[in-house]
């Protein structure tokens, strides 16, 4: 545990220092993030003449995982914002009764997830269009992460509660630890002792209890200011309903893509069968590489945002979100044109043995992907009206692209088109493009408003 890290002046200190000093760790911390999350793949990938079908049905766990994430953020990413809010009031206490009834409520869902998918996890993965050949990897890899889930969800929930505290480096400790044990376990589960896919779920499982330990003895030490202690353990309406009104919008951003996902992986094996699957899993993780940096800068700024729009400082919060919109379009653009001049270079990353498998990730990735530089203006704004409370507009842009565009567009666009599979990849580009045109326009037109209201 690092032994003193200094907390910042969010009020005071300049912006750009500010931005930096709190960004580049959470960055850092969501780069080695994606290497937590899509390092399974690249070593599943390459496991001598399986490694496509077994890449399949990593792919069909997703759904699965991204749910198990869903509740790990309705709980966390909605409670430290408002645990943030408070503390820019100077309340610690209520900010500590929040930190509290977030633990409680991600012990008990924690619980209830895990008996729950290992009842019916089998049967969900059929559903999600597992075939006779990938059941057994999707299976073998998904039974053995369910159990860890407890080791997930205070891994990632609980640590919101450090980086809003402006703890970026302690926050940043949680992912690299366990990251830097996942990347080191995997190669001597999955081909040390042979276990393949198995291997991978195990040594996942056991880097998140390591980042889970890490991330409790924080919060439960002398250095943080907000603590777990038993008198704040406590499910009280006036704390609970506030964090779930704000964290429906994580939680329908992370379990929308779980829809997405298993509507991606049904029209994918309808048009193109496991081979299209397994393109997908490699162009999701693509799009990780992007995303998470890019979500790491947009928990650099959610500290300062909320802190002084609860403190009543709107020039700084502001000048905050400037910076901000234009740090996340510098970087995505730049991102999102290097991916586009070479996909099979990223494809490379995760297969090498598959001809097959490289020309058609290499053909749909421009297609998948056309539309993608416009999250920086998209993820700036939805994150903000976050930071600001603002849970119904948050929300609402969550469903609008995911509900309202892109799951309809799976289904639409290959009426329309000749070549099926292209129609179905192109609905995530059409839906990014305009969700961030429709979140954008709102967010400028009420964001003067919502600066006026009283806090």
């Amino acid at each position: 545990m690092p032994k003193g890290e200094k907390s910042t002046d969010l009020a005071k200190d300049p912006l750009g220092r500010l931005l930096m000093k709190l960004a580049l760790p959470a960055i850092l911390a969501q780069v080695v993030n994606m290497l937590y999350n899509i390092v399974d793949r690249i070593y599943i990938g390459h496991i001598p003449g399986t490694g496509a079908i077994a890449l399949t049905g990593i792919g069909l766990c997703l759904p699965i995982i991204l749910i198990i994430m869903a509740f790990s953020a309705l709980a966390g990413i909605g409670g430290a914002p408002r645990a943030a809010i408070y503390m820019g009031k100077k309340d610690m206490d209520s900010a500590n009764k929040i930190l509290g009834s977030c633990f409680l409520m991600l012990t008990g869902l924690a619980v209830l997830l895990m008996v729950f998918f290992l009842a019916s996890g089998r049967q969900l993965l059929f559903l999600f269009g597992a075939s006779s050949q990938t059941i057994s990897y999707a299976w073998g890899y998904l039974r053995i992460y369910i159990l860890g889930t407890l080791f997930v969800m205070y891994s990632i929930g609980l640590n919101s509660f450090i980086t809003t505290q402006g703890f970026s480096v302690v926050g940043m400790g949680t992912i690299l630890i366990g990251a830097a044990a996942n990347i080191v376990l995997d190669p001597i589960f999955i081909f040390g002792f042979g276990m393949g896919v198995s291997g991978a779920a195990l040594a996942t499982v056991i880097s998140q209890a390591i980042s889970a330990l890490w991330v409790l003895k924080f919060l439960c030490g002398k250095k943080t200011k907000l603590r777990i202690a038993r008198r704040h353990l406590q499910l009280k309406k006036e704390y609970v309903f506030p964090v779930l009104a704000l964290g429906v919008s994580p939680f329908v951003m992370q379990s929308t893509e779980s829809m997405i996902t298993i509507a991606y992986n049904t029209s994918l094996y309808k048009y193109g069968g496991d081979l299209a699957v397994s393109s997908l899993t490699i162009l999701n993780s693509v799009m990780q590489m992007i995303f998470l940096p890019l979500s790491g800068l947009t928990q650099g700024a959610q500290p300062i945002i909320s802190y002084n729009y609860g403190a009543g400082n709107n020039a700084r919060v502001r000048s905050a979100f400037r910076l901000l919109i234009g740090c996340c379009l510098a970087f995505v653009v730049t991102a999102w044109g290097i991916v586009m001049a070479f996909p099979g270079a990223f494809v490379r990353i995760f297969n090498s043995s598959s001809q097959e498998l490289y020309d058609m990730a290499s053909w749909a990735m421009r297609i998948y992907l056309a539309g993608f530089f416009s999250m920086g203006a998209q993820i700036a704004c939805q994150q903000t009206f976050l930071a600001l409370g603002q849970a119904k507009a948050s929300l609402f842009f969550a469903c609008f692209r995911k509900l309202i565009l892109m799951i309809p567009l799976i289904f639409i666009l290959p009426v329309f088109f000749e070549d099926k599979l292209m129609a179905v990849f192109l609905a995530e580009a059409v839906s990014d493009l305009l969700a961030a045109t429709a979140t954008t326009v709102t967010f400028l037109a009420l964001f003067p408003k919502i600066l006026q209201k009283d806090r």
